[in-house]
């Protein structure tokens, strides 16, 4: 249910993002492209820290919830406050006010419905938050449809955005009050220390890895100008989105375990079968959706982007995909060992290398081979994959057992729609119709031996690992 919640809030985000293009001027759309990611990195910058220590201390041992949930909800109110200073003191160095106000806004209500949907999915509230997360979804892109279909502007739209995190809001205080409550515990300055200490480093990681996208939006804007690169803003909105999702519900369902599994027993061979297992099913779950992305980019990019969006959407296109495979393996699955370890200096340096080279090598690509959208995707590619290679030393450093034969199927799966899309690039109908078939036989081929080999009964997949 969990799992379908994700599927869900991604087949929305796709369906707004598009909508959203289409009814908004090139300009406006890069500028609403802009405040979504500033306001997302906001967010993650002062709330993040939070939701971290949620994760990892909340809901504790027993007894425990009661402090924990108090310190959580005094930590969340102080930097809420200072949110808004910082909104208040970006407009006299030329942010507008209603544009300061609203994203601060954004920014404090998207941090507390994580935080909200995290310590639900932590005290296993599973129902509730699938509700929630899926309600969350359709109630913002119906704020955001309504202040763009009321005037097609970006500030009309981002309100209508914050309108509908506000409806969100009650009906989250609602869903929440009329479950079995926790009773308010004491403050504690201890526990406000513990959060911090392990929130903030946590966190940090998440905050440099978000600003590599922000950086390459920024690139983009300024080599194109708004309207110029409003396509390959839409491409880098649409495309990430889907890895982001996936490999947000694996790591839901799989990393709790292999936690509790490292912290419990150590670096032993049920350890490795379950990290090979994990690894496994991250890398062919996303190799898996960009054979999907790949399948489907002409049709999509002729049929429902928009026409002034067009070209330079279907130009980034495929460069987006690469580049999001590499980075949803890069952040999610490569440090793993330094998470498990606690090694957080090799966090910090993925993430700010991931960051350096991504954004480093669109400028190197864009001065050598001219300010356009393919130019600097490529390059961008590049360094995410230069990122990547690096990453793999830091998974390395805690061994397991991988599970290769699912990966190969997708990974063919993938090949053959980037081979048809390629090779076809003027007979739209049968390089989607090879595509489609021959990735999707190779994929469903996949699945069937993730089933096979991990999906088994408890009892056989626990001799395997022993």
């Amino acid at each position: 249910m969990a799992l379908a919640a994700y599927f869900y809030q991604a087949a929305v985000a796709f369906g707004l993002l598009v909508v959203v293009a289409h009814w908004l001027a090139p300009a406006d759309y890069s500028a609403y492209s802009l405040f979504i990611s500033i306001s997302q990195f906001v967010a993650i910058f002062g709330f993040e820290w939070i939701r971290f220590a949620c994760s990892r201390f909340y809901p504790g041992l027993p007894g425990s919830e009661a402090a924990e949930r108090a310190a959580l909800k005094r930590e969340f109110a102080a930097c809420a406050l200072l949110c808004i200073a910082a909104a208040c003191v970006a407009i006299p160095f030329g942010v507008p006010w209603p544009v300061a106000l609203v994203g601060s806004l954004v920014a404090i209500f998207q941090g507390a419905s994580d935080l909200h949907l995290t310590m639900l999915r932590f005290r296993q509230e599973f129902r509730s938050f699938s509700r929630l997360q899926g309600s969350r979804a359709t109630i913002l892109a119906l704020g955001t449809l309504g202040g763009a279909l009321v005037y097609p502007t970006f500030l009309a739209t981002v309100g209508g955005l914050l309108a509908g995190y506000a409806v969100y809001t009650l009906l989250a205080i609602a869903i929440s009050r009329s479950g079995a409550g926790v009773s308010e515990g004491r403050f504690d300055a201890a526990v406000v220390r513990k959060h911090f200490v392990y929130g903030s480093v946590a966190a940090g990681a998440s905050v440099v890895g978000l600003l590599a996208p922000l950086g390459l939006k920024s690139i983009l804007t300024a080599a194109l100008g708004a309207g110029g690169a409003a396509g390959a803003l839409l491409a880098l909105d649409l495309l990430q989105r889907p890895f982001v999702l996936i490999v947000s519900a694996l790591q839901a369902i799989q990393y709790p375990d292999v936690v509790s599994l490292f912290d419990r027993d150590g670096e032993t061979a049920a350890l490795r079968a379950r990290l090979g297992a994990y690894y496994s099913l991250l890398t062919g779950f996303t190799l898996m959706t960009a054979a999907g992305i790949f399948a489907l980019l002409q049709p999509v990019g002729l049929f429902v982007i928009a026409p002034a969006l067009r070209v330079g959407f279907l130009d980034a296109a495929p460069f987006v995909v690469g580049l999001s495979v590499c980075r949803a393996l890069t952040l999610n699955m490569l440090p793993t060992p330094a998470h498990l370890r606690h090694r957080l200096r090799s966090i910090f340096l993925l993430s700010a290398v991931d960051c350096l080279l991504l954004n480093g090598c669109a400028v190197a690509a864009g001065t050598l081979f001219g300010l356009a959208s393919a130019s600097l995707m490529v390059g961008a590619m590049v360094g995410a994959l230069l990122a990547m290679l690096y990453g793999v030393r830091v998974l390395m450093t805690l061994p397991f057992d991988f599970v290769w034969q699912p990966v190969a199927f997708a990974a063919v799966g993938l090949a053959i729609p980037v081979l048809a899309t390629s090779g076809f690039g003027h007979a739209l109908w049968l390089s989607v119709t090879i595509g489609i078939v021959g990735g999707g036989a190779f994929c469903v081929a996949g699945l069937y031996s993730y089933f096979i080999r991990l999906f088994r009964s408890p009892v056989a997949l626990e001799n395997e690992m022993l």
